[in-house]
């Protein structure tokens, strides 16, 4: 079964994680897909598949040489992000020519190379999109597609490789991906997020991560009286934001830039929040750019009084390359393979995050690779039947060649 296939059937589970339930996994729809996930690798005779109670996938394929190497580990996450439908996805196939793609002809929904330019790069090339209502998924259900389709290669070739660990995990996108993940009980010395965009994107470097929520206590008084009285917390709220700097925003940001990014804002007279995330990949700066969300909460409650405005800020995950940098040749492995492969890496800073980024800070060192898929968390998401299928080999190419590579001792 070819990457793409498997990718269709599981584009049709949904599988959204939330922020609001509180529990792990979040969802009980992503477990239905982890079920499914451990039958196939029972079918393919790992016998050792697993789904555990946090909802995470683990499995192993022994090593088949007795060549003294390193265990190796591949990783993808089940769940899709929140900001486009996972209901009722409908995929479609369709064999570019180039120019704009009709996406739902009743809805008058398309993919305008106006906006998404790079989908040109895939003329001649068969691509994989929704009907323009919601996402497929490919993030990073592309990568489990791969990851599986390598497995298969891998048992079905014979070819010599040593002990392959993989797992699946829950609940990425609320960034809570490796709270419950067991790095003994996965079993590598290192392992491959498969879990970025565009085929050669290679990526060590993710940005320092944190959450912040802004919460404001107003005054309401009815207005016919409220003069010096009223203290409007949603008004309060449009000016905290309007006071932080104006161009740290994701808009106005790009390569190594950091940025604040306002997710939402709600409230009214007597209450208000705001949510932000904040990014950079270098730490000091991510650090100022806490300082400053916290400094302009002190002056907001020295002008309006004491309890007015309330910052709250929760570090998410830190900058991998603190703990890749020590493991290079886990990089150096991937290129390797790629070149071999014809596929020219392209080593770029992540402006997001993965599960990597924990997992290396948790002993695990973890660089991501590409899955062949664009527009993430989009209605205009979309993946390549061609680089699906280049990236299986990767993967497969990354196992082999491990087992013909001296061992290296890897620095935690």
């Amino acid at each position: 079964m070819r990457a793409y296939e498997r990718f269709l059937k599981y584009a049709a589970y949904p599988t959204m994680s939330s922020e609001e339930t509180g529990t792990h996994p979040s969802t009980a729809k992503q477990l239905v897909l982890a079920r499914e996930l451990v039958c196939e690798l029972k079918a393919l005779g790992l016998d050792n598949a697993e789904v555990d109670e946090w909802g995470y996938v683990y499995a192993e394929l022994p090593s088949n040489t007795d060549t003294v190497c390193n265990d190796i580990g591949f990783i993808a996450h089940m769940d899709t992000s929140s900001e486009a439908s996972d209901e009722n996805i409908k995929t479609q196939i369709v064999k570019y020519d180039g120019g704009d793609i009709l996406l739902n002809k009743e809805k008058d929904i398309w993919l305008k190379v106006s906006d998404y330019p790079y989908v040109e790069e895939h003329k001649g090339q068969t691509l994989i999109v929704s009907d323009g209502t919601t996402l497929i998924g490919a993030d990073d259900k592309a990568g489990i597609a791969e990851i599986m389709t390598a497995l298969e290669v891998l048992i079905s070739s014979g070819a010599p490789h040593g002990k392959i660990s993989v797992a699946f995990t829950p609940d990425e996108e609320i960034g809570e991906g490796a709270d419950n993940f067991r790095v003994d009980r996965f079993g590598a010395e290192y392992a491959y997020t498969v879990d970025g965009g565009g085929i050669g994107e290679l990526e060590y470097e993710n940005f320092n991560a944190a959450s912040c929520k802004v919460d404001i206590k107003g005054v309401s008084i009815h207005p016919g009286s409220a003069k010096d009285r009223m203290k409007n917390a949603a008004r309060i709220a449009a000016e905290f934001d309007s006071r932080l700097p104006k161009d740290e925003i994701p808009e106005k940001t790009e390569g190594y830039e950091g940025f604040h990014h306002l997710l939402s804002i709600s409230g009214a007279t007597e209450e208000a929040r705001l949510v932000y995330i904040i990014r950079d990949h270098d730490r000091e700066k991510f650090e100022e750019k806490k300082r400053t969300f916290a400094a302009l909460g002190e002056t907001m409650n020295a002008e309006y009084g004491e309890g007015t405005v309330d910052v709250q800020i929760k570090d998410s995950y830190y900058n991998m390359r603190e703990k890749v940098e020590d493991n290079l040749f886990v990089v150096e492995r991937a290129k390797d393979a790629m070149l071999s492969l014809g596929i020219e890496p392209i080593v770029v800073p992540i402006r997001g995050g993965t599960d990597g980024a924990r997992l290396s800070f948790m002993g695990l060192p973890c660089p991501n690779l590409c899955t062949g898929g664009a527009n993430f968390h989009s209605r205009f998401e979309y993946v390549c039947v061609e680089d699906m299928d280049k990236i299986t080999e990767l993967l497969v190419k990354i196992a082999t060649d491990t087992a013909k590579s001296e061992k290296k001792t890897v620095k935690v």
